[in-house]
């Protein structure tokens, strides 16, 4: 089987906790509050305001810009107020709140069970309903999904990389939603092919998941076009440099993006969202996610709408232990600890992971003792050690020279070093500082 080629590491998978669990809807909250920075990008626009009556699927925020996105109401009600709210780590967003009065649906979203397979729309639509839906990347970054379907001037694209690798440990939504809407994943692979005008699809997925490789692979061999590709275990094979390596064997260069070696990527829950976009009239309003954790009295995969407390979805999941020490917002490689669990649910969040005290603890860190293991383990060829170390001296000029945007934030340095350095704290903020002066610059241009 194959893998990626530069770097990685092993962390024990730990996700028969919440794996075959079948997927569950949380009930609706009495009031959702859904915020305007669920993407990368310009935050969206709100076209609501205060005592207007909206539906589910009603478009409640516009893009507010090319990288940006709409976003639709996942509740019926009337809307309260627009105001600031804040995050689980912190950040300050506007939001809109809205007081839940039933579940009416705009009347053109087919609610149906029914397997639509036939797309008769021309590529332009398919990207223009998709855009209008507010898709964006599910799998963590949250790309509006339309951008990456309008490759910019000189560059083609040859083929779909499909991300169903879900290497994040804990983390199993990709692998049930697989599971139980495989084929519409599948239709939806074909809906993307059409829209980038290509015949060729690969849909990587890791060797822990030997029913969902099974299950698709029985879909593609009717689907023209359309291959699985089974790897072996390596994290972060999610990350969309390290996938294309694995399944295509090119290598992106540094600072390139994907489609510079002529490849899309996208993940399995985005691909699911663009089916029910494009054959379902259904915008993006809700997700799949994962709680989990080693105590947690009913771990599983919930489908859970935005806006909604994640409070709301860890009473589901039979509350927060007693023995809990940290609380993951994701997974525990790229993932963050919450200071709270009140914020609501969104495009971004892929799972909660409740740690027990005695694993939420951090090692005291040692002096570095020089081993070389985090540059081995960087998937990026970077060099961890002295990005950090220049970090620490603010010699943010030095980190751009040595590629720190290059960083993908895998969290492999951290995991692999001996003395407990915090690497991937000090690239994290050497980063953001790096990234707002390289903003600066193009600005004053």
């Amino acid at each position: 089987m194959k893998t990626f080629r530069i770097g990685g590491v092993h962390p024990h998978d730990n996700k028969t906790y919440s794996a075959h669990k079948q997927i569950t809807e949380v009930p609706l909250p009495q009031k959702a509050v859904i915020p305007l920075v669920q993407h990368i990008g310009a935050p969206s626009k709100p076209i609501v305001q205060k005592g207007d009556e909206v539906k589910v699927g009603q478009l409640i925020a516009e893009a507010g810009g090319f990288v940006s996105a709409n976003i639709h109401s996942p509740v019926s009600g009337k809307v309260q107020k627009i105001d600031a709210i804040k995050d689980a780590w912190g950040m300050t967003m506007p939001a809109i709140f809205i007081d839940v009065e039933g579940d009416e649906w705009l009347p053109e979203i087919d609610r149906t069970p029914t397997i639509n397979n036939i797309c008769k729309l021309e590529a332009k639509e398919i990207i223009e309903k998709i855009k209008a839906a507010g898709i964006v990347g599910l799998g963590g970054a949250c790309f509006p999904t339309h951008v990456k379907l309008m490759p910019p001037p000189g560059k083609t694209a040859e083929v779909l990389v499909v991300n169903g690798v879900e290497c994040e440990p804990y983390l199993t939504c990709d692998h049930q939603l697989m599971l139980e809407h495989g084929e519409e994943i599948m239709i939806g692979i074909q809906i993307l092919m059409k829209a980038l005008g290509i015949s060729k699809a690969v849909i990587g997925i890791e060797k822990n998941k030997p029913d969902a490789i099974e299950h698709m692979q029985k879909l593609a061999s009717h689907t023209l076009g359309v291959s699985v590709e089974p790897l072996n275990l390596r994290y972060p094979q999610g990350g969309e440099k390290q996938l294309i390596d694995a399944c295509i064997r090119r290598q992106v260069p540094s600072g390139a993006l994907p489609i510079e070696v002529g490849a899309v990527v996208d993940n399995v829950a985005t691909i699911y969202a663009v089916y029910e976009a494009v054959q379902k009239n259904k915008p993006l309003i809700s997700r799949v996610m994962t709680v989990t954790g080693k105590e947690v009295k009913n771990p599983g995969n919930y489908l859970v709408r935005f806006g909604t407390p994640l409070s709301d979805v860890m009473t589901v999941a039979g509350g927060v232990p007693e023995t809990t020490g940290k609380i993951i917002g994701g997974g525990p490689m790229m993932g963050r600890a919450m200071n709270n669990i009140d914020m609501p649910a969104n495009k971004r969040v892929s799972g909660m992971l409740l740690l027990p005290e005695s694993e939420s603890l951090r090692k005291k860190p040692e002096n570095c003792i020089r081993c070389g293991k985090c540059v081995s383990a960087c998937p990026m060829g970077l060099e961890p050690y002295l990005l950090s170390k220049l970090s620490a001296y603010q010699r943010w000029d030095d980190m751009e020279t040595h590629n720190v945007m290059d960083c993908i934030d895998c969290g492999c340095c951290q995991f692999t070093c001996p003395s407990a350095r915090p690497l991937l704290d000090y690239i994290r903020v050497g980063k953001a500082t790096v990234g707002a002066n390289i903003r600066a610059r193009a600005a004053a241009k």
